[in-house]
């Protein structure tokens, strides 16, 4: 079962799964003709029950969130209501039936941490050093501590995963998403974007992750969390990925703002996918430029640009 698997992550891993000949079943709160989809509100636990009551499941990709920074400030009550009582639902549900679970967290746990964004950052370090600087960095690091005390209380079987600056198709747009979608609707659209300076991130070309987090049913290591995204050397300022966007549209800059750094936001992202590499053979091959260059291809596909 894939959760959350007709947003952006769930629809390119449900695909990826099902060409590996997995069966697979995904929900959401969409109402859709998929093929093997249900209509499904993790927060709901009797909707959820419903779901398991119906099927029986070796493992479960639990993606279903409310995602994003700011999302989490102004839609609060949705945040936690999803990424924190959602999960524990999930939680309780693997207690009793015991299938294993692939957890998405998110690199937002690493918080302000000025140091290589390794995974043991988070069990090593004190919580000052690793300040979650908005609800849904926190959102998403109670989920860490609540699989890892089922782990030891009731021996369920967690692996967690954290997605770094996810991008590619069938990410629609909207003001709460990455930067990459956004500076790519605002180009096509002939909108005004702002760009923050002295910003450096590493983006993941979709297809590329959802690779690596199929590749986990094969090599599933209960207890375990990788971080998963792009190669060391794509690391770039956020102004690059923005020129990077124009180029594909077709922009020059007079549509961007160039601002100093934004406030609450780590300015820099270092991050260690080391132990993603050896255990899951995360191996990125969409560069930033190609990736770019797609997402705006199927962006201008969707909006009928």
């Amino acid at each position: 079962m894939v959760t959350g698997g007709a947003g952006f992550i769930g629809t390119n891993l449900v695909g990826e799964l099902e060409s590996r000949g997995h069966e697979v079943i995904s929900l959401d709160l969409y109402h859709t003709e998929r093929d093997n989809y249900t209509r499904c509100d993790v927060a709901n636990y009797r909707q959820l029950e419903r779901v398991f009551q119906k099927w029986e499941f070796d493992y479960v990709y639990h993606l279903a969130a409310e995602y994003g920074r700011w999302n989490g400030e102004d839609y609060y009550e949705n945040l936690w209501q999803t990424n924190v009582i959602g999960t524990k639902h999930m939680i309780r549900l693997q207690e009793k039936l015991k299938f294993r679970m692939i957890f998405f967290s998110s690199a937002e746990v690493y918080g302000d941490y000025a140091g290589v964004m390794s995974e043991n950052v988070m069990i090593k370090n004190p919580i000052s050093d690793t300040y979650q600087m908005n609800d849904y960095a926190i959102t998403k690091w109670a989920g860490e501590l609540m699989c890892m005390n089922s782990a030891t209380m009731f021996s369920t079987e967690t692996v967690r995963v954290r997605p770094v600056n996810c991008y590619g198709p069938h990410e629609h747009y909207s003001p709460y998403k990455g930067f990459i979608p956004i500076f790519i609707y605002h180009a096509l659209f002939n909108k005004p974007y702002t760009v923050y300076k002295g910003h450096r991130r590493i983006i993941d070309y979709v297809e590329d992750s959802a690779r690596t987090f199929a590749n986990i049913v094969d090599n599933f290591i209960p207890g375990e969390v990788y971080n998963v995204g792009g190669r060391k050397e794509w690391e770039k300022d956020i102004k690059e990925y923005s020129d990077l966007v124009l180029e594909a549209v077709g922009r020059d800059d007079f549509l961007v703002t160039y601002k100093e750094a934004e406030p609450f936001t780590t300015k820099v992202k270092t991050m260690d996918f080391s132990k993603a590499i050896k255990d899951l053979k995360h191996d990125p091959k969409v560069s930033p430029e190609d990736g770019i260059r797609k997402t705006v291809e199927w962006m201008r596909w969707y909006y009928r640009i």
